[in-house]
C-alpha cells in the first residue's frame, strides 16, 4: 500500500462495474460525477485552467519538437483549456466517447482546421495523426481495458502517445472502468521503455499528493504488446 492509496476509496468505480465502456462515461457526464471539487469543467478538477497552466505553457514547444502536424486529442471533454494552447500551424481532432460532448463541442468550437468526432479509443479505428494525445484517460479504465486500447493504438499508424503517468506509483492496481488511480507505466503489466519527452504537471490536486503526475510521450513503435498474464 502506497501513502496515498486511501484516496483510491472515493473513486472505486463499483457502481460502474460490468457496464459498456461507452455507457460508463455517458452516466459519469449524466451524473456530473467529476463535478465535485468545480464546476469549471465537466471534466473535474484536472481539467481546469489552475491544473492545465504548466501544459499549456509547454505544449506548444513539445508538438514543436515532435514535428506535429495533426494532433488528436482523445478524449477531449469539454475543450475546456486546450483552447488556450497555441496550435498555430496544426490541425486539432479532439475526440470523446460521449456525443453530447461532441455536438457542443463542434457547435462552439468547430472550424476549418478544428474538427469534433465522436470515438471509442477501445473499438474504433483512429484517424491518422502524429500525436495522440490521451491526458486523463487510461487511469479510468481496467487493466484489460487498458490493453485493448493500447492494441488499438498500436494498430493506428499514429507516429506518438501521450498519456498521464505517475513516476512514484510502486504498482497498478486494477479498478472497473470509470474508477480512478495512478498508473506507472514503467511497472507491470506494462513495462514502458523510455520515452521521448515528459511535462511534469506540477498538479496540486489532493493538497500535492500527485505531484508526480506527468504527461508523457512515447513513440507508439516502441511499445510492445500488453501482457497482462506475466508471460
Amino acid at each position: 500500500m502506497t501513502a496515498r492509496a486511501h484516496l483510491f476509496n472515493y473513486a472505486t468505480g463499483d457502481q460502474h462495474q460490468g457496464k459498456p465502456v461507452a455507457e460508463v462515461f455517458q452516466q459519469i457526464h449524466d451524473g456530473s460525477e467529476w463535478n465535485v471539487a468545480t464546476t469549471e469543467s465537466v471534466s473535474g478538477e484536472g481539467s481546469t485552467l489552475a491544473q492545465t497552466a504548466t501544459l499549456r505553457s509547454e505544449m506548444p514547444s513539445l508538438l514543436q519538437k515532435l514535428g506535429v502536424s495533426i494532433l488528436l486529442d482523445l478524449p477531449c471533454g469539454d475543450f475546456n483549456w486546450m483552447r488556450h494552447v497555441d496550435l498555430t500551424g496544426i490541425r486539432y481532432m479532439g475526440a470523446d466517447i460521449v456525443p453530447t460532448i461532441v455536438e457542443r463541442n463542434q457547435a462552439r468550437f468547430g472550424s476549418d482546421n478544428r474538427q469534433f468526432l465522436q470515438l471509442n479509443l477501445l473499438t474504433d479505428p483512429l484517424p491518422s495523426a502524429d500525436l495522440l494525445f490521451c491526458r486523463d484517460c487510461l487511469v479510468h479504465l481496467s487493466l484489460a481495458n487498458i490493453q485493448v486500447a493500447l492494441d488499438n493504438i498500436r494498430h493506428s499508424g499514429i507516429t506518438y502517445l501521450a498519456t498521464t503517468h505517475f513516476h512514484n506509483e510502486p504498482e497498478n492496481a486494477d479498478i472497473p472502468t470509470g474508477g480512478w488511480r495512478p498508473l506507472n507505466f514503467f511497472k507491470p503489466p506494462f513495462i514502458f521503455p523510455q520515452p521521448v519527452a515528459e511535462i511534469n504537471e506540477h498538479c496540486t490536486e489532493m493538497d500535492g499528493a500527485f505531484e508526480d503526475k506527468c504527461l508523457v510521450v512515447w513513440r507508439v513503435a516502441d511499445l510492445r504488446p500488453t501482457m497482462l498474464d506475466g508471460r
